[in-house]
């Protein structure tokens, strides 16, 4: 059985697994809303593409805060694979995520969505981890905390898609379910997933405050973080075009992601 423990950030450490970040991640005081609510069904504004619900607002946030972790781990895997198949994984993550922000970063400006430019606390810490480790311990551990983290999340896509009435939403949670799915098989193709465990941590998480799980708001006026594609990039971000009128991708003096050192 592995053991659980809290560094000094308060990130959960599970032996070689991390525990899934599954919470609330708004910043409803940016969006002129003076109280939070719990219901995520909730409509918190009427657009031209459709009802935008607390739980649509989450999910572009948490989509956005999943690559601004998960693209740095691909690059860290990269660096520290030591086999072709973890070199693959890690390809896929940042190709993968670079192609989802774009589409985050298109759509969070139509419907008033504010994103971070930092991952939680907690996320962080997964890449804290993997920066720490190499060799065979930093291969199943990589495979093991991306498999129980894309597992997870796996089923929120899924709701979204099926319940949201906003149209921009859903054309992030069809790009998202197909890059979260291609991210699962990518990992189990590793040979290293270890899937009673795997599963447990993923359908049992351990319970974390919120200031571990959520991202800290950008600072007034820092340019935006844009998750960069790489030169031989297959992902395509979401076609909105139809459904917008046209539209650019990176923001106004959007600066670069850091790479991985």
């Amino acid at each position: 059985m592995l053991r659980f423990s809290r560094n000094a950030t308060g990130t959960l450490f599970v032996g070689g697994a991390m525990a899934v970040t599954l919470v609330s991640l708004a910043y409803p005081t940016m969006l002129g809303l003076t109280k939070v609510t719990t219901a995520q069904d909730r409509v918190i504004a009427n657009t031209q593409w459709g009802p935008l619900t607390e739980q649509d607002r989450d999910f572009v946030v948490k989509v956005r805060a999943a690559g601004l972790w998960e693209y740095p781990v691909g690059q860290i895997g990269l660096q520290k694979g030591t086999t072709k198949a973890v070199i693959t994984a890690s390809q896929h993550l940042v190709d993968g995520h670079a192609a989802l922000d774009t589409t985050c970063r298109k759509i969070a400006p139509l419907l008033n969505i504010t994103l971070p430019n930092l991952p939680s606390p907690q996320q962080q810490g997964f890449v804290g981890q993997l920066k720490s480790e190499s060799g065979k311990k930093f291969d199943t551990d990589f495979a093991n905390i991306l498999r129980m983290t894309h597992g997870s999340i796996f089923n929120t896509v899924a709701k979204i898609r099926s319940t949201t009435k906003n149209s921009l939403v859903r054309a992030l949670a069809d790009q998202a379910n197909d890059t979260v799915l291609d991210h699962i098989k990518v990992m189990e193709a590793t040979g290293l997933v270890d899937f009673d465990q795997t599963l447990f941590n993923q359908t049992t998480p351990p319970k974390l405050p919120d200031s571990d799980l959520t991202p800290p708001p950008p600072p007034a006026g820092q340019p935006q973080v844009v998750l960069t594609p790489p030169p031989n990039a297959t992902s395509t971000p979401a076609d909105i075009n139809g459904l917008t009128g046209g539209g650019s991708g990176a923001s106004p003096g959007a600066s670069p992601a850091p790479t991985a050192s």
